[in-house]
């Protein structure tokens, strides 16, 4: 019953992409279209389908989930995703709710969290990605946060509420090891995303693994473990990805300065940069900045 009361819900509220909401950290979204698969970052999210069913690429792995189910992000990844059965008629619906660090850290120190097992010391660490099925409970709290955008006035006092019951629900489930570390401040993901967020702001530098794993305190063998662990991604895979979706940004606004562009995003030969840009994009830079275009 949740489930469709939450269709109806989005469906009402929704507008066309993928969009805010009135209610703080709240996006709805609403995709007539399949379309080619979309390059972006996660974010570090949870997001909830209401109808249809999205494909979303990270590193070597595929994550699919559909209507009742969702996915959780706890780490800024690039990710190559779309719907795989949206039409006008029957769009893809879905619920985003940003997930704060601060809040999950919050809902750690709760003593009804006592009983949450610490990572131990050495352990793998979660993927950054997960998918799971949302209970009758969960789909009902987000229900809740939805019906929110009719009684604006509220929003400000209960808004805070739901997102702390959705979160706790999502941590205390299948995936809630990956939310969870996202409150612990010394957890090998919130060292891996300390190093994710430094790759992004220098993706153009030369890059060396040990000085990465410095910036995590952790031995060079137990951060590349925790690296991929957590982005399905070697370092390298990594920062390639984000040059890559840096590159075509800027080639949408600027076309034709292939080599430029190049040189910018870190590549020392325009040559390898156009070969890496096919291999990643599917044709070379010029022909698939033209096709957006």
């Amino acid at each position: 019953m949740s489930l469709q009361v939450f269709r109806e819900l989005v469906d009402r509220h929704a507008q066309a992409g993928i969009v805010p909401s009135a209610i703080p950290g709240v996006l709805i979204s609403r995709m007539t279209g399949t379309g080619s698969p979309d390059e972006s970052t996660t974010g570090t999210i949870l997001a909830v389908v209401a109808q249809g069913t999205k494909r979303l690429s990270v590193g070597g792995t595929i994550h699919d989930y559909g209507p009742g189910q969702y996915l959780v992000a706890s780490v800024d990844l690039p990710v190559s995703g779309q719907f795989t059965d949206a039409t006008p008629e029957l769009p893809a619906l879905g619920f985003g709710l940003e997930l704060r660090p601060e809040v999950v850290a919050e809902l750690m120190l709760s003593p009804a969290a006592a009983d949450f097992l610490r990572p131990a010391r050495g352990a793998a660490s979660p993927p950054a990605i997960a998918v799971g099925r949302a209970s009758e409970r969960l789909l009902d709290a987000v229900v809740r946060m939805l019906r929110l955008l009719d009684s604006p006035r509220d929003i400000p006092v209960l808004a805070p509420l739901v997102e702390r019951e959705i979160l706790w629900l999502v941590m205390s489930g299948e995936q809630g090891a990956t939310v969870r570390q996202l409150g612990l401040a010394d957890s090998s993901l919130s060292r891996v995303r300390h190093v994710v967020r430094w790759m992004r702001d220098h993706f153009a530098e030369s890059l060396r693994v040990d000085e990465l794993a410095q910036l995590a305190r952790m031995s060079p063998s137990a951060f590349h473990r925790a690296f991929h662990s957590v982005t399905a991604m070697s370092p390298i895979q990594f920062q390639k990805s984000i040059r890559l979706q840096e590159a075509r940004l800027r080639l949408l606004a600027q076309p034709g300065d292939v080599a430029g562009t190049a040189y910018a995003v870190g590549y020392e030969s325009p040559s390898q940069f156009s070969r890496e840009y096919r291999r990643e994009f599917g044709m070379p830079p010029s022909k698939d900045t033209a096709t957006f275009r």
